[in-house]
């Protein structure tokens, strides 16, 4: 089966390139059938290699990959080693690839209107309540206002049921994102424990808002519910990881 990937449909300068790879194609067997990319999930580390090796004919260099703990910290593409604790990356030089890997956590690339600076972000729960999107934006130096950002394929708001621990931990950071949670079923409101809904990609807009990123494109889908495209750790536990890349040209 032949790569299914996605193109980012936003409106990046012409010397920025970036795609999401999905689940089609490669050579992983199930459960992680069949285009993993990622080394810490079960899968044969030469089935992982040669599905780097398939995505790595179609890059200028092998992107950086990352160590992803949830966290906040931002990894310098050409400075930091492959398999950096980090969880965005960033780059100014053409020719170097940031990526990160999901199966339901957003995947967020980022550049600015000129392309002289690139980023990728992954931005589970975790990672948009410690701030890794804020932080993103400040390690790439320059005015918020110049930058665009597109939302990857993640887990959909429909299919997300968190905690109201999660639910008020946003909402004392950010009171505009109690919009971007309902009942997970109706009639619960009066009912303990509460159970919500959390639409990633709705807090995502509100935490880029909130560090001056206005100019926000994607969000749609669900990794979830699109089981022939997609790897979900939610729905599937053993499962590969799906890389969204971005560089210069």
């Amino acid at each position: 089966m032949r790569p299914d990937w996605i193109i980012p449909d936003w409106p990046a300068p012409v010397r920025v390139r970036a795609l999401m790879t999905t689940r089609a194609g490669g050579v992983s067997r199930p459960p992680y059938d069949g285009f993993n990319l990622a080394t810490h999930v079960g899968d044969d580390p030469a089935a992982v290699a040669e599905n780097r090796g398939l995505l790595r004919a179609h890059l200028p260099a092998e992107p950086l990959w990352l160590t992803q703990v949830h966290g906040t910290t931002v990894a310098e593409v050409g400075h930091d080693a492959a398999g950096v604790v980090a969880d965005a990356a960033v780059a100014r030089s053409a020719g170097q690839v940031c990526a990160v890997l999901t199966a339901d956590c957003l995947p967020v690339l980022l550049c600015d209107e000129r392309g002289s600076v690139v980023a990728a972000a992954h931005a589970g729960w975790r990672g948009l309540l410690a701030g890794v999107l804020e932080e993103t934006v400040r390690s790439m130096g320059i005015g918020s206002a110049r930058i665009l950002a597109w939302l990857g394929p993640a887990i959909g708001p429909d299919a997300f049921e968190v905690g109201e621990e999660v639910r008020q931990a946003f909402i004392e950071q950010h009171p505009l994102a109690a919009t971007a949670f309902r009942p997970a079923l109706p009639g619960t409101l009066d009912e303990l424990p509460r159970k919500w809904l959390a639409d990633l990609y709705a807090l995502a807009r509100i935490r880029l808002a909130g560090a001056g990123v206005e100019r926000v494109h994607g969000g749609v889908g669900c990794t979830y519910r699109d089981a022939d495209r997609f790897y979900s750790y939610r729905r599937d536990g053993r499962t590969g990881r799906m890389a969204a890349l971005i560089w210069r040209e």
